[in-house]
């Protein structure tokens, strides 16, 4: 039976025995635990499923309403993403996904939050007292369905636009296990998949593709339903994981998993995810300031 996870340390997870190829080390940040794995050789990476890269992995309690109220976790984020950036130059940030499914609108909404910069002058921001802003710009590109372009095709085309330094890449991911969903981020430097969570995989985001650094933020959203029922049985029980395999992909298709209060979660998750983008980019600011600069804070 596979499991389907986009978190690389929970894949880790599943490979406990072996670590050949792999670094990780943990840290916490008050009350957030913090880790971080670089999958190394191509064994590793063919081991895991995931690119060969770095991974990092937030887990932290349940986000609250009130975004004011999260600077631990904006913070931790923060520094964790602001590691991995170029330190000038401008930066794409593209929140992937379907903003009419919620399970899949953590991109599009995060990308509402997002203090986008690039239109603002160098005289402007003079005369404003913000002559220190990082030259940031956003978009939602939708998906194939809605648009007919890859959002991989639109990302490239204003990279190639518009020259920025780094992409940083939005998009609500699958975890394993349903104590994960909504409350823990992942941080990576080998960009997204999109659709990859559900099975629908679209051509990726990663530096190959745009020929530049992609930084991919994800939230986990969903489990895969054959995944969580493989948590629940016994590891030896193969007779019964195959009766659920047939139960829970009726005609081959996959069904997922997502809690009742899944647009709460988004919400929280995308608030809290565009505060710790635009923390990371603009160091120059206190997080009250971008907190009044984004219009739908």
């Amino acid at each position: 039976m596979e499991i389907r996870t986009d978190l690389a340390l929970e894949a880790k997870e599943l490979d406990t025995d072996n670590t050949e190829g792999i670094k990780l080390n943990y840290s916490t940040y008050n009350d957030i635990k913090i880790s971080r794995m670089k999958i190394i050789t191509d064994s590793a990476s063919n081991r895991l499923k995931k690119e060969k890269g770095t991974y990092i992995t937030i887990e932290m309690d349940a986000i609250d309403d009130d975004i004011t109220h999260a600077d631990d976790k904006i913070y931790a984020i923060a520094n964790e993403l602001e590691n991995l950036l170029p330190q000038k130059g401008t930066i794409l940030v593209a929140g992937i996904g379907n903003v009419n499914i919620t399970a899949d609108a953590l991109g599009p909404k995060t990308i509402d939050d997002i203090l986008a910069t690039r239109h603002i002058t160098e005289d402007i921001a003079k005369q404003i007292g913000l002559e220190d802003l990082r030259s940031v710009a956003a978009i939602a590109p939708g998906v194939l369905g809605q648009t007919g372009v890859e959002s991989s095709e639109l990302i490239l085309s204003i990279v190639k636009r518009i020259n920025p330094s780094a992409v940083i890449v939005v998009d609500a991911l699958a975890s394993r296990r349903l104590s994960r969903l909504g409350c823990t981020i992942q941080i990576s430097d080998t960009g997204i998949s999109p659709g990859a969570g559900v099975g629908n995989h679209r051509m990726p985001i990663n530096e190959e593709t745009m020929g530049i650094p992609v930084i991919g933020i994800g939230v986990p959203m969903v489990v895969d339903a054959v995944t969580l029922a493989a948590d629940l049985l016994e590891p030896n029980d193969e007779q019964r994981a195959d009766k659920l395999i047939e139960e829970l992909t009726p005609s081959g298709n996959h069904m997922v998993v997502t809690p009742k209060n899944i647009d709460v979660l988004t919400m929280r998750s995308s608030r809290l995810t565009a505060m710790a983008i635009n923390c990371a980019l603009q160091r120059s600011l206190s997080k009250d300031d971008i907190i009044a600069l984004t219009c739908n804070s």
